[in-house]
């Protein structure tokens, strides 16, 4: 069970009608935890939505949605994606 407090949480995945989140304390996965999609806020009802949760009893009391964070680490995950994909430059001559 995720102890009492306010963390960072990401929407991993959606099974059926429950959102799976990924609980973040600082850069450590603390846990996951199942809530129903609709207690979501409509904004953050996507995958990798980063919202700012409060936790306590092990259930969700209170979830914000942060669009600067989620674009920032969408912006930074396209970034590693492009420098991966990219071929290295074929300098040599045969």
């Amino acid at each position: 069970m995720i102890p009492d407090g306010r963390y960072t949480a990401v929407v991993d995945r959606f099974e059926g009608e429950r959102a799976v989140l990924l609980v973040e304390d600082g850069e450590e996965t603390v846990g996951e935890m199942a809530v129903r999609e609709g207690r979501l806020p409509d904004d953050a009802r996507h995958q990798d939505a980063i919202l700012r949760v409060t936790v306590q009893n092990g259930n969700l009391v209170g979830a914000s949605y942060d669009p600067d964070e989620s674009e920032r680490r969408r912006s930074e995950a396209q970034s590693r994606f492009d420098r991966l994909a990219r071929r290295p430059d074929d300098d040599s001559e045969e």
